[in-house]
């Protein structure tokens, strides 16, 4: 096993350009209202999103992944195909781009805000995970990897530590306080294509491509974090790849995008049961690393989809409720606002990144 971390001191030389100001002086004072009135309890209902209130221009190919960030709600930052991580200010005055990191020297997949500080870890082709302290513009850590590095995930509870998974099929639990690898799952998977921890911190699920092989019930597994051991491995035996999976905010099921142009929603207690007599359908992934989540209040249920159109879902029937036509290429993903319920952001395959109110 070849995983090695490297603290990185940079000098001001090491530091990129700043484009844009992070602060939230230059956001309107209404939005301000709105990102400061923290939800009690369960979120708010929110209605669908409808009007395109942004569009962010900076990548120059394709968006893998947008995430806003859980304690700087007015920030969203992106990961693309053209080695870039770029931060964005979505309703400054002046100028929305405020960082742009280039310190991967190839693709990056997916990037992941910490829970705490404005510390953004993204990964991607070049067998890496990069640790950005986003005030100060510096590369604090690389986590480097012998498999290129798709997707990471921060544990719930424990900001230090974070998952991997690669194209090798190995999934990693890291210490960033150490530097080092303190877990790892192995069972000869496919290649890792989404992971996600369950609230309380016990399971995680990954999602692994199957379509080399002939054995689809590895596609989906449950683990247990601390024992390492699947706990249920035959959860979805359909030939199908899974980009993307999601626990439910309150109930106890999670979803799983399938490439056969559906989501599919699982128990999330043992058995781990597949519902036969529901799923989401209507868009498309067509081979697209699509992605799907959940609304605040966990009523709807949004994906991107290969024809450019962003679809929302009744939880609870699996209805169709709407789309909004977003794109002309693929919609990757959707991220929905942590405080504010009727705003949505997404991205496209063209590079493009869009925010609906």
């Amino acid at each position: 096993m070849r995983s090695t971390c490297t603290l990185l001191i940079f000098g001001t030389e090491g530091k990129p350009p700043a484009v844009g100001s992070l602060s939230e002086s230059h956001v309107p004072c209404e939005i301000l209202s709105l990102l400061r009135c923290h939800a009690k309890g369960r979120a708010q209902l929110g209605q669908i999103p409808q009007r395109l209130s942004k569009v962010l221009r900076n990548h120059t190919n394709a968006v893998n992944s947008i995430q806003w960030s859980p304690t700087h709600s007015h920030l969203l930052a992106s990961a693309g195909m053209d080695h870039s991580v770029c931060v964005w200010n979505v309703w400054s005055r002046s100028q929305q781009k405020t960082c742009v990191f280039k310190y991967h020297n190839a693709a990056v997949k997916d990037v992941r805000w910490s829970q705490q500080g404005l510390s953004l870890l993204s990964s991607g082709y070049d067998c890496s995970s990069r640790l950005v302290d986003v005030e100060k513009g510096l590369e604090t850590q690389i986590f480097k990897e012998d498999q290129i590095v798709g997707v990471t995930k921060f544990h719930p509870d424990n900001s230090s530590l974070f998952l991997s998974g690669g194209s090798k099929g190995l999934i990693r639990l890291w210490d960033m306080r150490v530097g080092t690898v303190v877990q790892e799952y192995i069972r000869g998977l496919g290649p890792i294509l989404d992971l996600e921890f369950s609230f309380d911190a016990k399971h995680f699920i990954s999602s692994s491509d199957v379509s080399r092989s002939n054995v689809s019930e590895n596609s989906i597994i449950v683990w247990n974090v601390m024992r390492q051991v699947p706990l249920s491995n035959q959860v979805y035996v359909e030939a199908f790849t899974c980009p993307c999976v999601r626990y439910h905010p309150f109930d106890p099921f999670f979803v799983a995008q399938s490439n056969g142009n559906y989501i599919a929603i699982f128990s999330s207690k043992p058995p781990f049961k597949l519902d036969k007599y529901r799923r989401y359908e209507s868009h498309g992934v067509s081979g697209f690393p699509i992605k799907c989540n959940f609304s605040l209040d966990g009523e709807k249920l949004a994906s991107g989809s290969s024809d450019g159109c962003i679809y929302f879902y009744n939880y609870r029937s699996s209805s169709l409720l709407c789309k909004i036509k977003a794109y002309d290429q693929a919609c990757v993903d959707v991220a929905f606002h942590p405080i504010i319920p009727n705003v949505i952001a997404s991205c496209c395959w063209n590079g493009d990144i869009s925010v609906f109110e």
